[in-house]
């Protein structure tokens, strides 16, 4: 038993003065090598990161916007379909956009975009959802300066075309270049370039509250169907389009964009009055070229826009619709002013448009001279309200509407919220 307590005894006492030995020369090298210490620190276990699952990087975010068109109205006969269709007689309160949008990088090369719209009208429904977007980019490279995007997508044709209507100033779009693409959108394939810096100044542009257009690249390149969005291809034709748009940054900080843009197919007339003589089976040469510029409003801006081309157009002489040329454009300048922390747009507008809409009924003819002058007031972030005070002068016919010449104006009011 004594022999026992003995053995214990000798091995507690040298595994004691083994662990003091093995500290007193890990001291040692620590004091002639000190950076052990942070390689100590390197070698430690430390929390593993939780990788993101792919739902995790999708943003939401949206806006809404609610007009009110018949104030200080001299002609409630004066309408416009392209606009909204509160305009006139039995209109009231509209809500003219409620739109969510889901967007980001499920891969770092691949970047998803849906937005749908809660305030779509079908004939006298609103607030119907309906798809606006649905697409998804693929990088060819790091930097994504080679990209494809493919879905429904807004196609590149037009400055204001692809500027967003929640940064927009007059309340709706031109005739001229927004008549070649109904809600702007198709289906189709798109082919995107542009360098890296340039990627940064689109950004840039709508970031900082330039009214910016967005990334459509310095070169732009596509096929889609024609028909416009939501709408099933009508034939074995599909559109072809190209656009190159180039922002040029000077020392001063100001930036002026300056872009051309053309397309070509064939287009179906859909939507016709019974009795109305069509050419060659509906189909129609559906073509356009486009100029574009910009001067981003530092403090003052500038925008012009102008195209011609053919497509289908009504002709009241004999009751057809026939392939016809086309013409128009539009020039605004505006103002940024900033006082404290809220900033104002003021604004005019004029525009001019002869030709069809091939999207209306028997390819509606049309003859437009608007000019609009009003304000745009962001207290914040947040909101928006926009005045607008529209004179029109507007002939626009079809089987059912012979010999309409309407003349008015009238203020427009827009509330916007985004979030």
């Amino acid at each position: 038993m004594f022999f026992k307590i003995k053995l214990i005894a000798l091995t507690l006492f040298l595994s004691c003065n083994l662990s003091a030995q093995t500290e007193t020369i890990k001291n040692d090298s620590l004091k002639k090598n000190p950076e052990v210490i942070s390689s100590e620190k390197i070698q430690k276990p430390e929390t593993i990161e939780k990788v993101k699952k792919w739902f995790e990087n999708i943003a939401i975010r949206g806006y809404a916007q609610v007009r009110y068109n018949r104030l200080l109205e001299t002609n409630p006969d004066l309408g416009c379909e392209q606009c909204d269709r509160s305009w006139g007689n039995n209109g009231g309160l509209f809500i003219r956009r409620g739109r969510l949008i889901f967007s980001g990088n499920v891969h770092e090369r691949i970047f998803i975009y849906i937005q749908p719209d809660f305030a779509s009208s079908a004939g006298t429904t609103n607030n119907i959802l309906q798809l606006r977007d649905a697409y998804f980019d693929i990088a060819l490279d790091t930097d994504k300066e080679y990209r494809f995007r493919i879905g429904q997508s807004k196609v590149p044709y037009g400055f204001e075309n692809m500027q967003s209507s929640q940064n927009r100033l007059t309340l709706d779009r031109n005739d001229a270049l927004n008549s070649a693409v109904s809600n702007e959108r198709d289906l189709g394939v798109f082919f995107y370039w542009a360098p890296k810096s340039k990627r940064d100044l689109f950004k840039k542009l709508v970031d900082e509250n330039l009214k910016g257009s967005g990334d459509y690249g310095v070169v732009g390149l596509g096929v889609y169907n024609g028909q416009t969005a939501n709408r099933s291809e009508a034939n074995n034709d599909q559109h072809l389009v190209a656009r190159v748009s180039y922002p040029f940054e000077f020392k001063n900080g100001q930036v002026l964009e300056t872009g051309v843009q053309a397309y070509k197919g064939k287009y179906v007339v859909g939507t016709k009055t019974a009795g109305v003589t069509t050419l060659l089976g509906s189909e129609y040469k559906d073509e356009r070229i486009a100029a574009s510029i910009t001067l981003y409003p530092k403090p003052f801006g500038f925008q012009a826009e102008y195209n011609i081309g053919k497509g289908p157009q009504y002709n009241k002489t004999n009751n057809t619709i026939e392939e016809k040329s086309l013409k128009g454009g539009y020039v605004q300048i505006f103002y940024s002013l900033k006082i404290d922390k809220q900033q104002f747009f003021p604004f005019i507008k004029y525009q001019s448009y002869q030709g069809g809409k091939k999207h209306e009924l028997d390819a509606r003819s049309y003859d437009v001279k608007d000019l609009e002058i009003g304000i745009e007031w962001q207290p914040f972030k947040n909101f928006e309200l926009v005045a607008d005070y529209t004179i029109s002068n507007r002939r626009y016919e079809d089987a059912v509407l012979t010999d309409n010449h309407q003349k008015g104006s009238l203020l427009r009011l827009q509330a916007q919220v985004n979030f």
